[in-house]
């Protein structure tokens, strides 16, 4: 196997703290969206959506969506359990991957991507060229901060995002919150326990990779 990753992007990052937590030891071939990495011919031919994180399996089978490889690899390797157990967990760390997803890093992207000069005539990710839309910064970030209290209210019901111990939802949580720091939005001083499972999580070996 080998995952196409970039040490700077949000994205991939989910995946490179999955492979952490699991213990794995896959080649890691960096891809500098930076310098237009993702439009090389190479590349673009192992994924034509031009994104990461991509996991080219052995057989040419090029998985190239977060939710995709962590099925994948639970599948082959099932310790720890970071999908969830029971059918109960299973279903609470579906549902909170998606919101995250939905929720918190469509409305930072959101908003980062219609303001940031880099992504000036590519605001979605893909080949195709999209126009920044400025009325959609502050709606981004607005629909961000909605998420952060309601991940404040979650996190004041159980330890982790998804129940009593560290997932996938909770890999995906703590993208999310890092990556609002490109459009300055911190955790707000009243959000004391997202504040604190933020300070738990950051802790862990995956999260500084």
């Amino acid at each position: 196997m080998k995952f196409f990753d970039c040490i700077h992007a949000p994205s991939p990052r989910r995946t490179r703290m999955l492979i952490a937590e699991k213990g794995l030891d896959i080649e890691t071939i960096e891809v500098d969206l930076a310098t237009g990495g993702q439009f090389n011919p190479e590349f673009s031919a192992i994924n034509p959506s031009m994104t990461v994180p991509v996991l080219l399996l052995d057989d040419g089978t090029a998985l190239t969506e977060n939710s995709g490889i962590a099925v994948y690899l639970e599948a082959l390797h099932p310790d720890p359990p970071m999908l969830g157990s029971s059918a109960k967990e299973k279903a609470l760390v579906a549902t909170w991957n998606d919101r995250c997803v939905f929720e918190g890093f469509s409305a930072i992207a959101e908003s980062y991507r219609n303001f940031s000069k880099f992504f000036a005539g590519r605001s979605i990710t893909g080949p195709q060229k999209f126009p920044q839309v400025p009325d959609l910064i502050e709606r981004g970030r607005s629909r961000a901060q909605q998420f952060f209290s309601q991940l404040d209210e979650r996190l004041g019901q159980s330890p982790f995002v998804a129940g009593d111990r560290f997932t996938m939802a909770d890999i995906s949580a703590l993208c999310v919150v890092d990556f609002a720091q490109r459009i300055k939005l911190e955790v707000g001083e009243d959000q004391t326990q997202l504040k604190r499972w933020h300070q738990e999580v950051s802790a862990r070996p995956s999260a500084k990779l």
